[in-house]
């Protein structure tokens, strides 16, 4: 409840501690910086490079220093780049597998960060939360991390960052929208006092040790994503972070292709590109045919309307409160997370928001349903998501029935289609209509498509090529795409995570690997779950657990009471009361036999029960539940 009021608060241009918070910082560059933040035509452009600030975390200091620092960065971009000099380009996640996003760049002595994003486990990760990726060759670094730069505010990007800041209190670079998200997330680890968050806009250039950033602007499913181009002593590297080209953007910005094709003709060194859609033929949809196919399903429609989408995806919500707004509709927000991201996205000014059309999701039942939108999570068919709360009767303001119509505007994520799945069969069995990607044209990937990305390779013209972000099949589909546009097949490189690539104007090879791999997030605990505990975890969920309970005399080995048995998840007890008896039979043989052989130590004891009970129950039922020997003396 107390979450709602402060989200109604926010709806009434109300000032909050994360939007000051980012205008202070933006305050201060700006100040630092003369006018750094401006958007990227080519003239002011040109002024934002004589403008930047000398970057390594400090926005303020020296503006003499900060000049000469510039001047060098302008110049090592105009010069060919220096003989001998190599970087390193290290992925720590994002290779053969869908998110956990996290690369290691390494020239001279320095080191960013670029990207941290987190994984979600799969259905046999019992009772994890998140995945992360293992940092472990970080912290023989330490020293030499400088910074971490953003290219976008998913999950799949950010997640990790409060993990990683725990780690590292390092500066974080990134767009207004991404340092909102990411405010949010150190907020919820008490860190966002501590943490050094520096706004940049696209278009806008800043060192960072030894490393030149600009940031392009992109498009993507989530507003304020970008390309990054890092410059070095040793040439210049493109990175595409998540993109697509959208020639109809919802805010209007399009990608800014003319400034790639620029860095194209001065020379590009290598060029990492989303795969993620590389085995997809021809172009990505624009976002904006979303709002059309919204208007045709509000359109005569007499249910009320629930909409599934990524919280994240806030110009999807956008079109969402355009076509309720259009059609006369209240609008009511459920999900913790999708209350947080519009709040944060309509503090910084990147929604707008009819007066009046939003809702508290307690007065929902003050209007017809006919006239009422709720925008939900759960698009994923997350358990505790609120429309999967909602598809099996647990939550608690909204119960779902025939004068409903549920949309899914959003696709499975790769893993994730049999939980959608069961999500969709449940509103279904409760009478509700329910309309999905396969039926409508309700929801656009935020990724580029073959032909997008070979436009972007086109413009770029790089001499090494990297694909990222996918898994094997989409790194070998953008591989072919590589080879169709004439870059020669040993400059292209297919990276398992750890890989160290090296590169230079010479040469460019996969050098070796470091320690790579992922740490689990279970509660507050983080990598104290293993591949042992998930070993037991998915045993105790397949077969189940007995434990057997013996109180015996420590002076002659006599069972004094006992044998107990519990079974969970085994079998039931009570109509299972010959085999309990079986097993008691056969737990008292298998003490008397090791007593009478003189194995009368406990472990010795406990081992043989374990080995006698779980040979006679796989022979009996062929199952083979965990068994805990319990012996207590007397």
């Amino acid at each position: 409840m107390q979450k709602r009021k402060e989200f109604k608060m926010q709806l009434g241009n109300s000032k909050t501690s994360l939007g000051n918070i980012l205008a202070k910082d933006k305050g201060k560059e700006t100040a630092n910086n003369g006018s750094q933040n401006q958007k990227s035509s080519p003239q002011k452009r040109a002024n934002t490079k004589k403008k930047s600030n000398n970057g390594n975390g400090n926005n303020g200091g020296n503006v003499k220093n900060a000049k000469t620092a510039l001047i060098k960065a302008d110049n090592s971009k105009k010069a060919l780049p220096a003989p001998g000099k190599k970087i390193k380009f290290i992925p720590l996640g994002g290779m053969n597998e869908i998110g956990k996003n996290l690369t290691v760049i390494e020239y001279g002595s320095d080191i960013v960060l670029f990207d941290c994003g987190v994984a979600f486990p799969n259905e046999e990760m019992f009772g994890i939360d998140l995945v992360i990726p293992d940092i472990s060759y970080l912290h023989k670094h330490a020293n030499r991390i400088k910074g971490i730069v953003l290219t976008h505010g998913h999950e799949d990007h950010v997640g990790a960052v409060p993990y990683i800041l725990k780690e590292f209190n390092v500066p974080v670079y990134g767009t207004k929208l991404t340092l909102g998200i990411v405010s949010n997330k150190l907020k919820e680890h008490k860190m966002l006092g501590e943490s050094k968050l520096h706004v940049k806009n696209p278009g806008e250039s800043f060192r960072v040790g030894e490393f030149h950033f600009e940031f392009i602007r992109s498009n993507h499913s989530i507003a304020d994503s970008v390309m990054v181009a890092i410059t070095t002593g040793a040439g210049t590297i493109l990175h595409t972070g998540d993109f697509k080209i959208d020639c109809t953007p919802i805010n209007g910005e399009m990608i800014d292709l003319a400034r790639i094709g620029e860095l194209g003709k001065q020379g590009i060194l290598a060029l990492m590109v989303d795969s993620t859609n590389a085995e997809r033929p021809g172009y990505t949809m624009s976002e904006s045919t979303v709002g059309a196919t919204f208007e045709k399903i509000f359109e005569g429609c007499t249910k009320r309307i629930v909409v599934a989408t990524f919280a994240s995806n806030i110009h999807r919500v956008q079109q969402i409160i355009d076509a309720a707004e259009k059609f006369n509709r209240k609008v009511a927000v459920s999900g913790r997370s999708m209350v947080n991201l519009l709040t944060t996205a309509m503090e910084l000014g990147y929604m707008r928001i009819p007066k009046n059309i939003l809702i508290d999701l307690d007065e929902i039942s003050q209007y017809p349903k006919d006239r009422l939108v709720i925008v939900t999570t759960g698009s994923q068919g997350e358990s505790m998501a609120a429309l999967s709360r909602m598809a099996v009767s647990e939550h608690k303001q909204v119960t779902i029935g025939h004068d409903d119509l549920v949309i899914f505007s959003s696709h499975p994520i790769p893993g994730n289609e049999k939980t959608v799945s069961k999500v969709i069969n449940e509103l279904f069995k409760r009478g509700a209509d329910v309309i999905y990607e396969s039926l409508m044209d309700i929801h656009v990937s935020g990724h580029a498509c073959q032909e997008e990305i070979k436009l972007i390779i086109g413009l770029a013209k790089p001499k090494y090529f990297v694909p990222v972000h996918g898994e094997v099949k989409h790194l070998r589909h953008a591989r072919c795409l590589g080879e169709k546009m004439g870059i020669d097949k040993k400059n292209i490189f297919v990276l398992e995570t750890g890989d160290v690539l090296e590169m230079s104007n010479d040469s460019a090879k996969v050098i070796g690997s470091v320690p790579s791999g992922y740490v689990l997030v279970d509660g507050l605990g983080v990598g104290d779950v293993g591949n042992i505990v998930l070993r037991d975890r998915k045993h105790l969920a397949q077969d189940g657990l007995i434990v057997v309970v013996v109180t015996m005399n420590k002076v002659n080995n006599e069972i004094m009471s006992g044998p107990d048995i519990i079974s969970r998840g085994f079998v039931y007890v009570r109509e299972s009361e010959d085999l309990m008896e079986e097993i008691k039979s056969l737990v008292t043989e298998a003490l008397k036999h090791a007593s009478n052989n003189h194995k009368s130590d406990w472990n010795t004891m406990k081992q043989q029960v374990k080995s006698a009970l779980g040979n006679y129950l796989f022979s009996k039922v062929k199952r083979r539940p965990m068994i805990l020997p319990v012996i207590m003396e007397v």
